[in-house]
């Protein structure tokens, strides 16, 4: 919820991209304003600005960033998610040497410089624990007289049917305790923030009223649906979705079938037993599976429902968007550290 009152949160959101932290603000119950959102994506600040007030998301370079604006923007928290990639294996683990890189690094600089902010979170790939960055990151936070928790979660573990482990420091001035305190990364979720696992049929539009954009190829049922991650209704998990998700065919994210798990095995087998490529997918056709829609991605990402794209952003740009976003449920449990 947000407010103007002096003891809400003033937040700084970097890397904003389409407003996961600002959603995560709004599940945790928080009082907040948001003095400023950045991000150098055009398109995720278009959905920013469709989602909530376009006045404060702008398109801006974080290298021109300097202690004294942040200063002036009399914020006391930042939130931020800043890009993967040097820490992936598509970005051949560059770390500290990929330009792209390098607003994070400067953000590590002015952290000495930005003496009105009282709690920092970050969030990044799971991998990044054991980076350059990462050490660099934590180093300049104890410099700049910050204490921290790391963590290693997935919404999974929250009751959502996705499994998304991302890594996550909560920092806090020195002399302001955390709820939980642990020398070691928090792999596990702290307190009562048990919830009863769900299934991917709660998720899934049960009509969809165009499903033709969403169905597999016929090349994809045949080659690559044996190494796809298929959910049926009743499943209970799906693989992460990456911002390459339709795009490539494996890794990227899973593949729904509206059929029981019993049914799907059934029909799976019979066209595994077909040699003709023509009546195998015949047969495969019968499972009717398909992409998970954005909309569905985006539940499964814990995004509220009001959340939507503009109609002018493609599919193919919604499911790179939401790629790169958060899950708002899991932020929101940290969040609880404001």
């Amino acid at each position: 919820m947000e407010d103007t009152k002096e003891n809400t949160c003033r937040v700084l959101e970097l890397f904003s991209g389409i407003g996961g932290m600002r959603m995560a603000l709004e599940h945790a119950g928080k009082a907040f304003t948001i003095e400023s959102a950045i991000d150098v994506n055009p398109i995720a600040n278009a959905v920013y600005s469709h989602n909530f007030d376009g006045k404060t998301v702008r398109n801006g370079n974080i290298l021109s960033l300097s202690g004294a604006k942040i200063t002036k923007l009399n914020v006391n928290t930042i939130l931020m998610s800043p890009p993967c990639q040097p820490f992936t294996r598509n970005g051949k683990f560059n770390d500290i040497n990929d330009h792209r890189s390098d607003p994070f690094r400067h953000i590590c600089d002015l952290l000495d410089k930005i003496p009105l902010v009282r709690f920092i979170l970050m969030e990044n790939v799971k991998g990044f624990e054991k980076s350059q960055a990462c050490q660099m990151y934590k180093t300049r936070l104890e410099e700049a007289g910050f204490h921290y928790l790391e963590y290693i979660l997935s919404p999974h573990q929250f009751g959502v049917p996705n499994t998304r482990h991302r890594y996550y420091c909560v920092a806090k001035r020195k002399g302001t305790e955390f709820k939980w305190k642990s020398e070691e990364i928090i792999v596990q979720q702290q307190g009562d923030h048990g919830a009863q696992q769900t299934s991917i049929g709660t998720v899934v539009e049960q009509h969809l009223p165009e499903p033709e954009p969403y169905a597999l190829k016929s090349a994809a049922l045949l080659k690559h649906l044996p190494l796809m991650d298929v959910c049926t209704p009743e499943s209970t998990n799906s693989m992460c979705f990456t911002k390459a998700y339709t795009h490539y065919a494996e890794g990227t994210g899973s593949v729904f079938c509206p059929l029981s798990k019993e049914e799907f095995d059934k029909i799976y087998s019979r066209a595994m037993s077909v040699e003709d490529d023509d009546r195998k997918l015949a047969v495969l056709q019968e499972l009717r599976v398909r992409y998970f829609t954005p909309r569905e991605v985006a539940r499964l990402m814990s995004f509220p429902e009001q959340f939507n794209f503009p109609d002018s952003v493609t599919n193919k740009q919604r499911y790179r968007l939401l790629g790169n976003s958060i899950n708002v449920l899991v932020v929101g449990m940290l969040l609880q550290e404001l």
